[in-house]
């Protein structure tokens, strides 16, 4: 008989299926065991004999997870990559059983490649999230659907009430799980040559704005130049180190250096921003052609 790919992959599950419900499974004291002779000599057949026990705890999680629309072998081999990490932190020494320990590093793997590959938008990013994004269905079952399919008010503010989010994540989680990815380049209508990217805005600016902020700036900083020329060298000092600084000088500071009172350096702050608004507000008042040639 000859098998598609399809038919090869359901075939080698369910071979992989049978092989783990055969193992037999381990008492505390067995358990113990090769986890100490893992962790103080690294006995590899410990650990093996110690992992491919609970390979069934790892079948029987993935199934929970089948209704993602993602492939079952996929799914058992992430909760064999979190079986394997639960193996080489587990410590014997905390009075855990393995499978208790092992059972949250399984589901946790499954449910990050569920969240990675379930879309190719990113959909949970926080544990809230995550936590809304796997409760979310049964919620909505259990609150009961709308004619439209849609959940009204209250029932997205009790998901977001009993799951701790906010009501927006909800209203934003209920759209993602009701509609599946679709490519910018798909046509928008049969026949159109128009896609969906072609309707996108860009939000980046134009290189005529670039290039009038570039100008503005240079405008800018070529009055307050300027301005500066116009002040006394203490003058001067007081600005760049009270106002051109992110860390400015306090008054105190100024006046120790200057041999002055902090009420002196403040006078003399005022009387130089107010030189500097006049010059550049003369700037300001010049005809267009001025401002260019300078």
């Amino acid at each position: 008989m000859a098998y598609t790919d399809d038919s090869r992959t359901l075939q080698a599950n369910l071979k992989y299926i049978k092989a783990s419900m055969r193992e037999p499974l381990l008492d505390r004291e067995d358990e113990f065991d090769l986890a100490r002779r893992w962790r103080a000599t690294n006995d590899v057949a410990a650990l093996h004999r110690l992992v491919t026990a609970y390979t069934r705890l790892v079948v029987a999680t993935a199934s929970r997870f089948r209704n993602y629309g993602l492939p079952a072998g996929d799914l058992v081999q992430e909760g064999n990559i979190g079986l394997m990490q639960a193996a080489a932190k587990f410590d014997p020494a905390r009075e855990v059983r393995f499978s208790t320990y092992a059972s949250w590093w399984i589901r946790s793997s499954i449910q990050d490649y569920i969240l990675r590959n379930w879309s190719i938008v990113r959909t949970g990013t926080t544990a809230a999230q995550k936590t809304l994004f796997f409760n979310f269905r049964r919620m909505r079952a259990q609150i009961g659907d709308s004619p439209s399919g849609r959940l009204n008010d209250s029932g997205r503010e009790r998901i977001a009430r009993e799951l701790r989010v906010k009501y927006s994540e909800v209203e934003s989680m209920e759209n993602r799980l009701s509609a599946a990815d679709h490519s910018l380049n798909t046509a928008i209508a049969d026949g159109s040559d128009d896609s969906w990217q072609d309707f996108l805005s860009d939000t980046r600016p134009t290189p005529e704005d670039v290039v009038a902020q570039r100008l503005d700036s240079e405008v800018r900083t070529h009055w307050i130049n300027e301005a500066l020329g116009e002040l006394s060298p203490r003058e001067q000092q007081i600005i760049r180190r009270r106002r051109l600084r992110d860390d400015g000088s306090t008054l105190e500071e100024l006046g120790r250096e200057l041999g002055v009172s902090k009420e002196r350096v403040r006078q003399l702050e005022h009387r130089a921003l107010s030189k500097m608004r006049d010059s550049i507000r003369r700037n300001i008042e010049r005809p267009t052609d001025l401002l260019v040639e300078a």
